[in-house]
């Protein structure tokens, strides 16, 4: 039976990992609201600072199945907080950059970077969790939404006063390195799989990869809800919906809205009913909340559709890295690695599938992949563990 949390070191480790969830969310969200300024001062055209950006997901899927490996050698504990710091020190890079290249340069080892942080921290996490017994992975990806929020308010408050972009971007990185560095000295331990209990027999080779393949696909179909929203949704309110400007951006920020409220709520629903229970209702609110937004098309259908698809898929790829992270045979981090490198695949294929669904059709018709992507988290719910009885 796992040990519930009852003295200072668990509860400070929970702390800690929240705090590097807020800082990775708060890192990349700096740089976003910069962009048109990066666009003007390198003088890209919209094609090449596409491309540039699109070296952020390659250097995530170059590096991401590097993370398993890399925890081995150095634990989660350290990497989170190193990668951590090497990320925020990118910060500074893209804040000097003079050329394409380098935008693109340091665009790739911030994904990469992303990549390994986002394996250790959710690996310390549930390391953490073990701990206490009960679900508490949901309230960390909700601090890494509050992290992009002020990351990205911070951002834009820079721009806004016209605060020179390496003067913002070093700043942030200081604040942000320092953030993790003080977490290193209150995280667990040891070695990442102390706190497991049992010795279970793995599963055969073939058995786990599909187990493995199946978890990524559910935590892919979460992801492709969110990305859609925030690639198509400005574009489908305005062009297809006539929304004012000050309307178009509202459907990923009202998803985004309700994904946070759904994380930082949803460890009691998962302790109550389930991580598979909660996935259901999770998927079937993405298929009715954009399935009666496009089959009745309006502004307010589609912000309302939009946000309850946000907190159908809040609890999902914490619970799909959580199954992962239990899966026996495999050592410490792998699984996540795996999961983490096929849902950040669904990533960077979904924006393109969705604009040739629209070029042949329409955005309303591309669109479906959303409430698709309900059905198949649906579907694929039935890989996530049952309710577990909860310690103490």
């Amino acid at each position: 039976m796992p040990e519930v949390a009852t003295d200072r070191r668990p509860v400070a480790a929970r702390l800690a990992v929240a705090t590097l969830f807020l800082v990775n969310g708060a890192s990349f969200a700096s740089v976003v609201p910069r962009y048109p300024e990066l666009k003007d001062a390198l003088a890209l055209s919209n094609a090449a600072l596409g491309t540039a950006i699109a070296a952020l997901p390659l250097g995530s899927l170059v590096a991401g199945l590097l993370a398993g490996p890399v925890l081995a050698r150095w634990r989660s504990a350290v990497v989170a907080v190193g990668c951590s710091v090497l990320l925020a020190a990118d910060l500074v890079l893209i804040g000097f950059v003079g050329h394409w290249w380098q935008l693109a340069a340091a665009f790739f080892l911030a994904g990469a970077m992303d990549a390994i942080v986002d394996v250790a921290m959710n690996a310390h996490g549930l390391r953490v969790q073990r701990r206490y017994g009960r679900s508490i992975v949901n309230s960390f990806h909700g601090m890494w939404s509050v992290g992009a929020i002020i990351g990205g308010a911070a951002g834009s408050l820079a721009a806004g006063a016209a605060l020179p972009l390496p003067a913002h971007l070093t700043a942030a990185a200081v604040v942000l390195a320092a953030a993790a560095v003080v977490c290193a000295r209150f995280l667990l331990p040891g070695r990442d799989d102390a706190e497991r209990t049992g010795g279970h027999r793995g599963r055969p080779r073939f058995k786990l990869l599909l187990a493995l393949l199946a978890l990524g696909a559910l935590c892919a179909a979460a992801a492709l809800v969110e990305d859609t929203a925030a690639s198509w949704g400005a574009v489908y309110l305005r062009d297809s919906l006539d929304a004012a400007p000050v309307l178009a951006g509202m459907a990923f920020v009202g998803l985004q809205a309700a994904q946070t409220v759904g994380r930082l709520s949803g460890d009691r629903l998962v302790d109550r009913f389930g991580n598979r229970a909660v996935a259901r209702i999770g998927g079937i609110a993405v298929l009715v909340g954009v399935g009666s937004a496009l089959v009745w098309p309006s502004v307010p259908s589609t912000l309302a559709g939009f946000a309850l698809a946000g907190w159908g898929v809040a609890t999902i790829i914490p619970a799909g890295f959580h199954a992962a992270d239990e899966l026996p045979g495999l050592p410490g981090g792998t699984g996540i690695a795996v999961v983490g490198w096929v849902y950040r695949l669904g990533i960077l294929v979904s924006p393109p599938v969705v604009g040739l669904l629209a070029d042949a059709t329409s955005l309303r018709l591309g669109l479906v992949v959303v409430p698709f992507a309900g059905v198949l988290i649906v579907l694929l719910a039935s890989r996530l563990p049952r309710r577990r009885p909860r310690a103490g």
